[in-house]
């Protein structure tokens, strides 16, 4: 029921308000960051919190995925287009690194074979969602789940803070938002920290959304590589194992709010087609923004900081190692093709 989220979904927005301030003030840290690190530090004091679990949860996951699809409706479907096909070889280059990377440092470390797929895999595409759409087609366990998603959003985290700073230092262009965009869709796995990171660098250049929205479309078109990766992965594991497991399935491959996503996109387009004011929209897309400060709150209370360095040292070397490739060819790709 959804008064059991209300406790929950209050406390995110209870942090949110003062973290939006905080990032309108500071802006080369941002409110998605405040928030982050404000939930962060709550979590670590704050034990007893059963009645607000479930709303912590809410907002992390759902109130994040509404803040995607209302981003949609600023954007023009023939530009998710144009950023699809310009950013296509980027994603495939750090997709194809990342799991190569993963199945090598696998042998090198020695680890078990299902957490060093999830690693690989999240690292790759879209963090939480694809490890979530690839461990029942692997019959991965629940530690093993958890585990990984903690390790891929340790480095999303630290993703999210460092690349706008990294982004001034290399010289990213602070009139356009599309090259630090581009960079962040295809470096960061998760959406969270793609958002959190591209909002932050739309506030230190005052670019309104330009970067959100640049890096939001490289990211969903991203997410579609959960698709095939999975696919295989599921017939790969099947005629290995021969177990009779759950099967690949495209409703948990391609997310809800993705389609959601392309159908606002697709309203706008048709709107502005008919000469509607594309301001009209504008609203919904600061709203989105509102609800990533909220949905980085309840990722940070529900971040266990402790939990995670204990958990062993293989699996954040397996992570650091996808993240600083990933980052490398993302960079070495955009400076080939002329982006910066």
């Amino acid at each position: 029921m959804f008064k059991d989220k209300l406790y929950g979904i209050i406390l995110c927005l209870i942090i949110a308000i003062p973290a939006l301030i905080a990032g309108n003030m500071f802006p080369i840290i941002g409110g998605p960051i405040i928030a982050i690190i404000l939930g962060m530090i709550i979590a670590v004091f704050w034990k007893r919190r059963e009645n607000f679990d479930e709303g912590i949860s809410f907002t992390s996951k759902y109130v994040l995925q509404a803040a995607v699809v209302r981003l949609g409706f600023g954007l023009n479907l023939n530009v998710i287009l144009a950023t699809g096909i310009q950013s296509f070889p980027i994603i495939v280059g750090t997709i194809a690194t990342a799991l190569i990377v993963a199945y090598v440092m696998k042998r090198i470390l020695n680890m078990e074979k299902n957490s060093a797929i999830l690693i690989g895999v999240g690292s790759s595409i879209c963090g939480g969602s694809a490890i979530a759409a690839t461990a029942p087609v692997i019959n991965a366990d629940d530690e093993e789940v958890a585990q990984s998603i903690s390790v891929i959003f340790f480095f999303n985290v630290l993703a999210a803070i460092i690349f706008p700073m990294l982004g001034k230092m290399l010289g990213f262009s602070t009139v356009s938002g599309d090259p630090f965009g581009i960079f962040a869709g295809t470096a960061i796995n998760d959406t969270s920290s793609v958002t959190a990171a591209a909002a932050t660098w739309d506030n230190m250049w005052g670019l309104g959304s330009q970067t959100l929205d640049k890096a939001a479309t490289v990211k969903l078109t991203r997410t579609l590589a959960i698709i095939p990766i999975t696919l295989a992965l599921s017939l790969i594991t099947q005629r290995q194992n021969n177990f009779s497991g759950e099967k690949f399935s495209l409703k948990r491959a391609l997310p809800l709010f993705v389609v959601l996503f392309v159908v606002a996109s697709i309203i706008t387009t048709i709107c502005v087609s008919f000469g509607l004011d594309a301001n009209l929209f504008m609203p919904l897309k600061e709203l989105s923004k509102f609800f990533i400060i909220m949905a980085m709150a309840a990722i940070g209370l529900n971040t266990d900081i402790v939990k995670l360095v204990k958990s062993g040292g293989k699996p954040i070397t397996l992570g650091f190692t996808c993240w600083i490739a990933i980052t490398v060819v993302s960079l070495l790709l955009q400076k080939f093709l002329g982006i910066w």
